[in-house]
């Protein structure tokens, strides 16, 4: 079965829901409980510092709590946040930004410019331990004037204000964070969000209360208890009880049999995560034919029909359909005689496999871990012999964070900016924290990249990147993502092409 969106783009896909703006707005009365199982748990209530900062499925729970400098709408376009105007001067030499007036933390002080000002410097101290602290710290010297900010641009940043929608883009209360501290701050977290956080359980739960005084109008749902269930069976079983009203990336084959149920409804969108095969720049993945032979050997097309029900596309980059630099004349065939042929080509074959292991996480993502064992089976037909290592995804980040990946290791990769750099760019770039491979030619290729001022050159460079990491195979794209969500009938829930699951974006039907 091959669904009709994945053959779209998947802002095609959310054009529909432009609609709708960042949160409940103008909502009159509020809906009472909302309980959602969740895939994933708030490891820390600080969205812009440690490992936790840039996974992207916990930005949904960060949203509900704390604005980002830059919102975004639910097909990707940029709206207000906490700013609500920004901009390069013509020279690119400086930046401005007006702080909107109207926004208060959760204890009632107004959010102000110096608020601004602090959290980005804070995210751009390395003693902070950002991981994208070198984003941030491209810009210095800020002035402040009324609601109006200015700064020196030190490097210019194509994608500056873009990342101020993304990872580690939240503004932070300056005299609440510092009258408590850090330790202070985890235990009662405050932000400027349409949710308070009311209760906390690590591992367990948080409790949400609206915040009435929310500038974007309070939520419609007074209370919304988010479970943290790791376990997809376990998710299942939680939306089918009725024991939560919403949940999400779940087995598809579930979704579709969920869906068909009495109270309950789904929605299965693109989304702007892809899977990829992370490859480590150690023991056989430095020979180029065992790289390029383990992508040959992988039929994607059938994983996404056989294990995820036709939900996904095929990828052959790390630019999904809808990114800025995503080229469909690249592609990379399922040929298993090719495979085998490069694997010949170094001694290798079925009597004498390559080995090496591969790790991945299990119910993270809908059918990750059956993904991989359906990988593995096939590169056991032309002469690969992997070993399966299961992680969480909290292992995965330490281990990408130090360069202590196995050689190969399967991750869903979010960018729900679209920009090359925080695709390609950081994934592939060796510098980056967010990188394994680490071959000088990629540096060179890339580098210059996060500088380049002509856009058209830019996005042009990208891509001539991405047919140079598919010729040399240095890393596996799998496909991009379709988020099943299944809820209760009574629900409205709003599917942002982010991935991100809102409740402040959640009504009663």
């Amino acid at each position: 079965m091959t669904p009709l969106f994945s053959r779209r783009g998947f802002l095609g896909a959310a054009a529909a829901l432009t609609a709708v703006l960042y949160g409940a707005g103008d909502v009159a009365a509020q809906s009472g409980d909302l309980t959602i199982a969740y895939n994933i748990p708030v490891q820390s209530w600080d969205p812009t510092t440690g490992p936790a900062a840039v996974n992207p499925v916990l930005q949904s729970v960060y949203l509900a709590v704390f604005d980002r400098f830059i919102g975004q709408a639910p097909d990707l376009s940029f709206i207000p946040g906490i700013l609500t105007e920004w901009s390069f001067s013509d020279d690119k030499s400086t930046v401005s930004m007006t702080v909107r007036d109207d926004a208060v933390w959760h204890n009632g002080t107004p959010v102000t410019p110096e608020d601004v000002v602090w959290s980005l410097q804070r995210a751009a101290n390395p003693e902070t331990g950002n991981p994208m602290q070198f984003v941030w710290g491209k810009i210095d010297n800020y002035k402040i004037d009324g609601n109006v900010i200015t700064a020196d641009v030190k490097e210019f940043e194509p994608a500056f204000f873009k990342w101020m929608a993304f990872l580690t883009g939240f503004v932070l209360p300056k005299d609440y964070y510092e009258e408590v501290g850090a330790e202070g701050f985890e235990k009662a977290p405050i932000g400027s969000g349409p949710y308070m956080v009311d209760a906390f359980e690590p591992g367990a739960f948080v409790r949400l209360k609206a915040f009435p005084d929310y500038w974007g109008g309070a939520p419609e749902y007074e209370t919304v208890t988010i479970k943290f269930v790791t376990d997809p069976a376990s998710r299942v079983a939680e939306v089918e009880s009725g024991n939560s009203d919403i949940t999400v990336n779940i087995p598809y084959e579930e979704y579709d049999r969920l869906i068909a149920k009495d109270g309950l409804t789904g929605e299965a969108v693109p989304i702007t995560d892809i899977g990829m095969i992370f490859l480590n720049d150690v023991d056989v993945m430095l020979d180029k034919n065992v790289r390029l032979a383990a992508h040959y050997a992988i039929d994607k097309q059938l994983i996404i029909d056989r294990l995820l029900r036709g939900y996904g596309v095929p990828l052959a980059t790390l630019e999904a359909p809808g990114y800025a630099a995503f080229d469909e004349s690249i592609t990379f065939p399922y040929d298993p005689e090719k495979a085998k042929e490069l694997l010949a080509a170094s001694g290798y074959s079925v009597d004498n496999p390559v080995k090496f292991t591969i790790q991945t996480t299990r119910g993270f993502k809908p059918k990750d871990y059956e993904m991989i064992q359906a990988i593995v089976g096939m590169w056991r037909k032309v002469g690969i012999d992997a070993t399966i290592e299961v992680y969480d995804i909290a292992k995965h980040y330490e281990l990408r964070a130090t360069d202590q990946l196995a050689p190969a290791a399967f991750y869903n990769w979010g960018n729900s900016i679209g920009d090359p750099s925080t695709a390609t760019g950081f994934s592939m770039f060796g510098p980056s924290p967010h990188s394994v491979w680490d071959s000088q030619d990629l540096i060179d290729k890339i580098g210059p990249l996060f500088s380049e001022a002509d856009e058209e050159k830019r996005i042009q460079g990208y891509k001539d990147v991405s047919a140079y990491i598919a010729e040399n195979g240095y890393v596996i794209p799998l496909l991009q993502y379709v988020m099943p969500i299944v809820h209760s009938d009574k629900v409205k829930v709003t599917p942002y092409t982010s991935g991100d699951l809102l409740p402040q974006a959640m009504t009663a039907q």
